[in-house]
């Protein structure tokens, strides 16, 4: 229900010298109109409430299979952005007299059913293109239409949060036409129109986002979503990431090792953060299989971590790029998160996480990393590793907060989470007889190209290093 305008003449009336009215929220005119209430205030929210935690979760659920590394970290981003927003809708509903506030309801079948053909998307193509065609235009429309019909005074906090909400959404909608531009091919264009015209049937029926547009007459019949969506587990990587199985160089030995010089070690370090890539392929898995076990709150803080490691993999792409070195040359392995995810259960996966994020902790962890590199006079890597142990001094904490609890102590937890990532196969030997890798060791061209780019000599026992994870996993624990 739309505020009407009220004529200048219809108000006769004077602020002391002038001044702007009413905080400067809005005119006289536009605060005497009335055609607003909590319910209506409420009824949109709630909408908007189901398509953002539905958006979170689908730009969630397809992280771990999306092959296409752009694509991986997008999401990442999107995700968090729409959870954020979930959050502060939840607040804000909870402000308005609404316990219990019943934001778990499907709040419209034909909504649901939209959002449904949208999660079951079967490629990249169909897939951002429900993302980035529908549904985030269809939030940011929602989400404009309500900073104009919220009354500007009575409802304040609304418009100001639909107001935040319609500026992020704008940006992420120009990203988003970016991605189609970038991705859409002129032979996949017939499926994918036949296709939207089941999306578009199933958002008239629904009367819209905010469910105030004219309805149609009759749901579409289901497409895509005939059987319910099921997350792949099995991380994908597009072509430029070469070498996937290889584990035969060990940062972590390297980075440790009081024999190499910092400069030295900031490739390891870069090389670490690039590898994060492949957090977010677990964690995805985790927020995906437990969302209906755990509160919102849980959901929402597992999110932001998942986009802190989706950033921390991009400080390692950004610190290549920097050294005009060629990331794409280096086995980006993905047996961490492979294996967790076809070896573990969520809640074990979910003790791995803990269990190394705390392992970051003492001195020899993130703190170690930031003053190796603030010691190497590379100024991009000391910033970096100033935000990633920021960073995982939080993610400690929401695992102190989320994962703990279920235990007896933090020494149990602790245990937990050491057992359950000792029960992982690396599988190490198998790959190399499988013919899958050799476990090359990447290192020493490495180092050379980029003591040419520092135009330096390379040190003849940095160059030598060649310890493989056959026998030791990151913690440098023998396996």
């Amino acid at each position: 229900m739309a505020i009407k305008e009220v004529a200048d003449n219809d108000v006769s009336y004077e602020t002391y010298r002038g001044l702007p009215p009413l905080a400067g929220l809005c005119s006289m005119q536009k605060a005497i109109q009335s055609d607003w209430s909590v319910e209506e205030s409420v009824e949109r929210w709630k909408r908007l409430h189901y398509c953002l935690k539905r958006a979170s979760e689908i730009f969630t659920a397809r992280i771990t299979a999306e092959p296409i590394y752009e694509l991986k970290m997008a999401f990442s981003h999107h995700a968090f952005l729409c959870a954020e927003h979930v959050s502060a809708i939840r607040k804000r509903v909870g402000e308005m007299r609404e316990p219990p506030l019943g934001l778990d309801k499907v709040p419209c079948e034909s909504l649901a059913l939209w959002l449904d053909e949208i999660e079951s998307a079967p490629s990249s193509e169909i897939l951002v293109c429900g993302l980035y065609r529908h549904l985030v235009p269809a939030i940011l429309s929602a989400a404009r239409q309500l900073q104009s019909d919220a009354h500007p005074l009575a409802d304040a906090p609304t418009v100001r949060m639909a107001k935040l909400l319609a500026f992020e959404f704008e940006e992420l909608n120009e990203i988003g036409t970016q991605i189609l531009n970038s991705l859409l091919e002129e032979d996949s264009a017939k499926t994918i129109s036949e296709w939207e015209s089941i999306l578009e049937q199933a958002i008239q029926s629904a009367g819209g986002l905010d469910g105030n547009s004219e309805r149609s007459a009759s749901m579409p019949n289901r497409h895509f979503s005939r059987s319910p969506y099921v997350q792949e587990r099995e991380p994908r990587r597009d072509e430029r990431f070469i070498d996937r199985f290889n584990a035969g160089v060990n940062p972590e030995a390297f980075l440790y090792d009081d024999r190499y010089s910092a400069q030295a070690k900031t490739l390891m370090m870069y090389y670490k953060r690039l590898r994060e890539v492949d957090v977010p392929e677990m964690m995805a898995t985790i927020i995906h299989e437990l969302k209906d076990e755990e509160p919102w709150e849980f959901c929402s803080e597992m999110i932001r971590q998942l986009w802190d490691e989706a950033r921390h993999a991009m400080m390692g792409e950004v610190g290549f790029v920097s050294l005009g070195l060629d990331w794409k040359q280096i086995p980006i392995n993905w047996t961490w998160s492979r294996n967790l995810n076809l070896q573990l259960n969520a809640r074990e996966r979910h003790g791995v996480l803990f269990f190394i994020e705390q392992g970051l902790m003492p001195r020899t962890g993130k703190r170690f990393e930031w003053e190796v590199a603030t010691h190497s006079g590379d100024r991009l890597a000391g910033l970096f590793q100033d935000f990633d142990w920021a960073d995982e001094v939080l993610h400690a904490q929401i695992g102190r907060r989320w994962y703990v609890p279920r235990y007896g102590s933090l020494q149990e937890a602790m245990s937990y989470g050491d057992t359950c990532w000792s029960q992982v196969m690396s599988h190490w030997k198998e790959y190399r007889e499988q013919g899958l890798t050799q476990h090359r060791n990447w290192w020493p061209d490495l180092y050379r190209e980029a003591c040419a780019r520092w135009d330096c000599t390379p040190d003849p026992e940095t160059l030598a290093f060649a310890t493989t994870y056959e026998e030791k996993r990151a913690d440098l624990k023998e396996i």
